[in-house]
């Protein structure tokens, strides 16, 4: 069983106030890609978006345009909505109710507001992640009545107790949605397949190479799933502090 440490507990969130402390975390968002979730209040959907501008002398930022676009029905109509983004598992929140405007340039669409008052910044469990060797890499699949067609099948590059990080060939993007929980998602364990609810976290499809990599949370793991988890992480724990004493 993979016990965790008293480094690895939970931190209790920050609320931070200065434009500098609040400039500084959203331009780690920014510089690093990291998607962010919208949600629009009394409403279920999310929506994904980026950060694209930040500037701490005028107050103002600029949201990518939202994956699925209809979100801006509600951004045009003034609903105030939260954001919420993840770096390095830090989770970075924050919540607006003023107006925002919505800006087309060439075709190429964003959303232009106020920085917030107040991030909430809160260091998660820092769960032990352990990557697989490309040689090793898992097979995973991915089921539910809300994938569009039929399963998504890839590989599991990386797993902690909480979540793990995924990699499918082509663009499966579309047939995704972030923050939707998927009922069977199962990863070939060499202890045999574990099968549980995913809820997606990331998602972003790389052009370049014409692959879509996910991550995800596990949803509501039974005990019995849980423990496979634990042993799988801690057997590659093992295997990675051997390397790395064979390296030394």
């Amino acid at each position: 069983m993979f016990n965790a440490s008293a480094e690895e507990a939970p931190q209790p969130p920050k609320v931070l106030t200065t434009p500098l402390e609040i400039a500084a975390n959203l331009r780690m968002l920014q510089e690093s890609h990291d998607p962010l979730i919208i949600t629009f209040h009394e409403r279920t959907q999310r929506f994904q978006s980026y950060l694209v501008q930040i500037d701490r002398d005028t107050g103002a930022l600029a949201l990518d345009e939202m994956i699925p676009r209809d979100g801006e029905r509600f951004l045009s109509a003034g609903e105030p909505f939260k954001v919420e983004g993840f770096h390095d598992g830090v989770r970075i929140a924050w919540e607006s109710s003023e107006p925002w405007r919505i800006v087309d340039r060439d075709g190429e669409r964003s959303y232009h507001g106020p920085m917030p008052s107040e991030v909430v910044y809160h260091q998660r469990r820092n769960a032990f992640r352990a990557a697989l060797k490309l040689s090793q890499l898992i097979d995973v699949e991915m089921a539910g009545d809300k994938i569009i067609k039929y399963p998504v099948r890839g590989k599991l590059l990386d797993i902690s107790a909480t979540g793990c990080k995924l990699r499918f060939d082509g663009n499966i993007s579309e047939r995704l949605q972030l923050g939707q929980v998927y009922e069977r998602f199962s990863a070939a364990l060499p202890y045999g397949s574990m099968v549980a609810p995913v809820e997606l976290r990331y998602l972003h499809f790389e052009e370049r190479i014409d692959t879509t990599f996910a991550g995800v949370r596990f949803h509501n793991m039974s005990g019995l799933v849980q423990r496979q988890v634990e042993r799988f992480v801690y057997q590659l724990q093992r295997e990675a502090r051997r390397f790395d004493k064979d390296d030394f």
